[in-house]
């Protein structure tokens, strides 16, 4: 993950979004979370829509963190069905639209059908031009962690050997990070690819996204002064 920047400095390449707010947005409508949650994947299915459009190489979702586990028993099971459906549901759009998926975290750890389903589609959109990284059980710490330990074992441990070993490390750098909900903290997501990318913090709950919101952002950013700790 290098730190220079694109010869078009303007034009964000790699987008990561905090994706939060799915719980009070069913609060403030009277319906279950899992409402909340299934609302939020169809603002994803929108997203990944628009993604030519955007002229993104990268499009970064933090979907479910390692900390997300500490949720009820029944809201993490809404979640992995979720998931289920939406891999069974979109995965021949993405390999129409040349969507490549990724997947970024711990994911082998995910229920086995799960973790088939996924090996499945990374290999089925392996083609794809434009990428949309899923982080799945993940925590930045702890894949610093893991990449500072293979970094050790080439006897070696550096900021290049350590970015090398990211799960981002064949992505381009990241240009822009954007959470959702009015909160304005990181939670453990890409603590080491965030060191000079820009972060936008909106009050708009998840569900409520629209693409048109994302390209304000990417408007948003295409005026920013990136220095990159120079002047």
């Amino acid at each position: 993950m290098g730190e220079t920047p694109s010869k078009d400095a303007s034009r964000a390449r790699h987008v990561a979004i905090i994706m939060d707010g799915n719980g009070r947005w069913a609060r403030k409508r009277a319906l279950p979370r899992s409402m909340g949650h299934k609302s939020g994947v169809e603002a994803v299915r929108k997203l990944v829509r628009s993604l030519n459009s955007s002229g993104l190489d990268c499009l970064t979702l933090y979907a479910f963190s390692s900390e997300n586990w500490k949720r009820s028993e029944d809201e993490v099971d809404d979640l992995m069905n979720l998931m289920r459906k939406f891999i069974k549901s979109d995965l021949p759009e993405f390999i129409e639209n040349g969507v490549r998926l990724k997947i970024i975290g711990d994911w082998q750890g995910l229920e086995p059908d799960i973790v088939q389903m996924l090996e499945d589609a990374l290999e089925q959109t392996r083609a794809g031009t434009h990428t949309v990284a899923v982080a799945l059980n993940y925590g930045s710490q702890q894949e610093i962690a893991r990449a500072a330990t293979k970094a050790a074992s080439i006897g070696e441990v550096n900021e290049r050997t350590i970015a090398a070993h990211l799960d981002t490390a064949d992505l381009p750098p990241l240009d822009l990070l954007i959470r959702t909900s009015g909160e304005i903290r990181l939670s453990n997501f890409l603590l080491w690819q965030s060191a000079y990318a820009e972060m936008l913090f909106v009050d708009t709950l998840w569900p409520d996204f629209t693409p048109e919101m994302l390209q304000t952002a990417l408007d948003d950013f295409a005026q920013r002064e990136r220095r990159f700790g120079g002047r």
